[in-house]
């Protein structure tokens, strides 16, 4: 009964649909060579910022399957859609946004757990001596492209992948196979002359059509930065304290009510908004409790910390002094460091005397140096050391 590939991968997609994921193409695993390609060159040109596990070595050993899992034939690619509304509270203390996607649980835990069950089935069909890999944006095989190829849509000029189901809020997995499946034909589509989202961009973070500069990103400022915002995007940063979705929002290809997307990432309210100077006060055991199983617990607490005080800084009042005057004795460095400066952006007598007072007492240097171009920025006197 499924004894050629056509059949096989027939089956394959109703056990996909069946599993609940929106969309499910297949492509061959043949090697990756134009984005091998692009991908080296946006490397070389230091555009994936400080992400030192993308290596020109694991690039290319991504980018041929056969070196993934020997034998590779077949690459099957799902989606999960994270489509849903945007809560807008009516509170107007200030909240921080979070990332669509990011809202509810890790969606590499909620898609490899369905994706396992698809594998079952792949080796159900092949028998005992099949085998197959499974992929969920942590280990290295480019997804995007394999689901270009498998016809599930194509890559905007915002570096996403657009769908016709469910636009560009998907989550991608992939499961690698040596099982033989008949591949999808991939999409012939492109942007046009649309360049809403290269312009909507808040960093400027697209040089070019289809080329992303990290250094710019917010998505990646907010989550793989390990160390200090740059003063000169902090602005752009607004109230994202956990990746960005701006050039999603603009896109027409999300104009489209798309329903709701899996329940496991729509979270709530508090979850898509929370009040920043609630994340100030985590502590590391009430960060552990909270965000442990969600994607937030990548960035750890240190960035999160830094990213509400950024945050505060761009939306805040004098009302949130306190609670930034209280993350200026924060254990991390980091985190005292970007509470400095948003007190500076929030400004007033008070936030003078909190930045001095705290100058007297702090002994890390680039704290110290976030202070004083706080003080300066504020009233223009340069030399704030503390006396002798």
């Amino acid at each position: 009964m499924h004894d050629s590939p056509a059949a096989r991968a027939a089956a394959v997609k109703a056990r996909a649909e069946q599993l609940g994921f929106d969309l499910v193409g297949i492509a061959s695993a043949e090697p990756f060579d134009a984005d091998l390609e692009r991908t080296l060159d946006w490397i070389k040109r230091g555009l994936h910022a400080e992400m030192g596990w993308l290596t020109p070595v694991r690039t290319c050993r991504a980018c041929h399957p056969d070196e993934l899992l020997t034998g590779a034939r077949s690459i099957v690619v799902v989606g999960a859609s994270y489509a849903g509304p945007d809560p807008q509270p009516a509170d107007r203390r200030p909240r921080g946004r979070i990332a669509r996607y990011a809202r509810g649980a890790d969606y590499h835990d909620v898609v490899k757990a369905r994706l396992v069950d698809l594998a079952a089935t792949v080796m159900d069909l092949g028998g005992e001596e099949t085998r197959t890999r499974l992929f969920v944006d942590s280990s290295p095989l480019p997804e995007r492209a394999a689901a270009v190829r498998a016809g599930l849509g194509f890559v905007g000029k915002n570096t996403n992948l657009l769908t016709a189901r469910a636009g560009s809020w998907l989550l991608l997995g992939a499961l690698l196979t040596d099982l033989a499946l008949a591949p999808d034909p991939p999409v012939e589509r492109d942007c046009g002359r649309c360049r809403l989202c290269l312009d909507a961009c808040p960093t400027d973070a697209f040089p070019a059509p289809y080329v992303l500069d990290a250094n710019r990103c917010i998505s990646y400022l907010t989550i793989e930065h390990r160390g200090p915002i740059p003063r000169d995007l902090r602005a752009g940063i607004g109230d994202r304290v956990f990746g960005c979705d701006v050039c999603q929002d603009v896109c027409p290809w999300n104009r489209a009510d798309r329903g709701p997307g899996w329940p496991e990432f729509a979270g709530g309210p508090d979850d898509a908004r929370p009040f920043l100077s609630e994340i100030l006060a985590l502590d590391d055991e009430a960060f552990r409790a909270r965000y442990r199983r969600t994607p937030l617990w990548r960035t750890k607490r240190r960035g999160l910390l830094r990213n509400a005080a950024v945050a505060l800084g761009n939306t805040g009042s004098t009302d949130d002094l306190p609670a930034l005057a209280a993350a200026l004795h924060d254990s991390e460095p980091l985190v005292r460091s970007h509470a400095a400066w948003a007190i500076g952006q929030i400004g007033g007598p008070s936030a003078v005397t909190i930045l001095s007072s705290s100058l007297a007492d702090e002994s890390d240097p680039n704290v110290c140096d976030e202070i004083r171009l706080a003080l300066a920025d504020l009233d223009g006197t340069h030399d704030q050391s503390p006396q002798a």
